[in-house]
């Protein structure tokens, strides 16, 4: 379909106030949850011809999740989508005031390569709950998932509802061109900037979902062979390609050496010797990302790892003890299997290298200093942390998913999902059986009266 002929029938489809019919949304959940069970093999083959991901990790990080936003939604969203009375004013008094959740319409959606099912997936989930249409586009750099995507979306929404738009950054570029009501983007921040401009031409609500440089911090107190466990599965699932990933660990001088020791020692036992052997570890999506992976490790003092293949898009799991920030390594968001490890001998020097960088997606700290988590958590911002974990923050639904500033404006996951795509419209119903005269002309010379009775108001 024509994208621009796309967009024409969706702004039809959503003026005729079909998606506002609460059971006309849950229905098509509905359809959409019995494709994707159907779907479920597909998917998972289709996620390890793109990104090399075990059937496991597929399971748990993209289908699950994707799964169990679509039950809370279609359990929740009849309460969620009521009016909302809300307690009234005194100086509207005698009325009653409501808020009433309203779709915003049609809805531009991108998604990235790195979680090419789960990105583009849940947060359809929610515009349709709260009663948009929606066109979709998927990561041309996970091919054989967005193909996929589309036939899922095809066989479980009229294309007026929901839609699909493969293509490259031309396809993009087009769909940026046309007005919408809302735009959902997951990706880099510098393509971020582009979809922001694009927006403001019309004003248009915008959620983004970025990364950063995630710092994660390890002082002496921390349970050293837990904290590498833990690290390790939340730096390397995905081959590293993950936005609330690690990005680098800041470590207290007097066991920064002892923290590397069980680091790799925890990615052999995970991954074995030879990780490109693993059942358990996925590929590098795409050959640039490839590329840029083997750059950044030339020359680097390896404390585990830098093989690679070109051919498989392979890049083992990799440690770099490296010596100050200036090192390639953290110039820049990593998002990839390649952890650099500083030392600190300060809490200052933790302050002083986190705030060389934007505000992060992702925070971590592994500890006992009960003191030391909650001065560091409440000095510095990001978007969602976690105190002796990683990457957990994202498993709760109960809890928004979003960035600050460079990591993203906006947020998601279960209520907040629908909250995303809803505009809470004030509704004020004033009674007329009684018609204080206080506020009409000509106003009164005195009114002290007035003046202590909204003082304690």
């Amino acid at each position: 379909m024509k994208i621009s002929k796309a967009h024409i029938k969706q702004r039809a489809f959503f003026k005729s106030q079909h998606t506002k019919n609460i059971q006309f949304r849950k229905d098509s959940l509905i359809r959409f949850q019995a494709v994707l069970l159907e779907e479920e093999k597909t998917i998972h083959q289709a996620l390890f011809a793109d990104l090399g991901k075990p059937e496991f990790e597929a399971y748990l990080t993209e289908y699950f999740v994707v799964m169990s936003e679509l039950k809370t939604m279609i359990k929740n969203m009849e309460r969620w989508a009521m009016p909302k009375r809300i307690k009234s004013s005194l100086l509207n008094f005698p009325s009653k005031d409501y808020l009433l959740p309203e779709p915003y319409g049609c809805c531009l959606q991108i998604s990235p390569w790195n979680y090419p099912f789960q990105l583009s997936l849940a947060t359809v989930i929610g515009a349709v709950a709260a009663g948009n249409t929606v066109v979709l586009k998927p990561s041309e750099h996970a091919p054989k998932t967005a193909e996929l995507v589309a036939n899922i979306i095809a066989k479980s929404f009229d294309p007026q509802h929901v839609t699909v738009v493969n293509g490259d950054a031309a396809a993009a570029n087009e769909l940026l061109q046309l007005r919408w009501d809302h735009i959902f983007f997951t990706g880099s921040t510098n393509i971020a900037k582009i979809i922001a401009k694009a927006a403001a031409v019309h004003l248009t609500p915008t959620i983004l979902e970025l990364g950063g440089k995630n710092p994660c911090i390890v002082d002496a107190s921390a349970p050293i062979e837990l904290s590498a466990k833990r690290i390790v599965w939340g730096k390397f699932v995905n081959c590293g390609q993950t936005c609330i990933a690690p990005d680098y660990i800041l470590a207290e001088a007097s066991i920064k050496d002892q923290l590397i020791s069980a680091i790799v020692k925890e990615i052999k036992h995970a991954f074995g010797d030879d990780a490109s052997t693993s059942k358990s570890y996925a590929r590098i999506a795409h050959d640039k990302h490839f590329d840029r992976m083997v750059h950044l490790v030339k020359g680097a003092h390896l404390a585990h790892g830098g093989d690679h293949d070109a051919k498989t898009k392979y890049f083992g799991p990799t440690v770099l003890a490296v010596d100050d920030s200036s090192h390639p390594t953290m110039e820049e968001e990593l998002f990839g299997p390649i952890l650099p490890v500083l030392a600190y001998t300060n809490e200052n020097q933790i302050d002083a290298i986190i705030e060389q960088y934007e505000r992060p997606l992702g925070f971590y700290i592994f500890s006992k200093r009960k003191k030391f988590i909650k001065r560091i958590f409440a000095q510095h911002s990001y978007g969602g942390g976690v105190a002796n974990d990683s990457l957990i923050q994202f498993a709760n639904d109960n809890l928004p998913f979003g960035g600050v500033g460079h990591s993203g404006m906006g947020a998601y996951h279960g209520k907040y999902s629908f909250d995303a795509f809803t505009h809470y419209k004030p509704f004020v119903k004033r009674g007329t059986w009684i018609d204080p005269s206080i506020r009409y002309a000509p106003y009164p010379k005195s009114f002290n009266w007035l003046k202590k009775l909204l003082k304690n108001y």
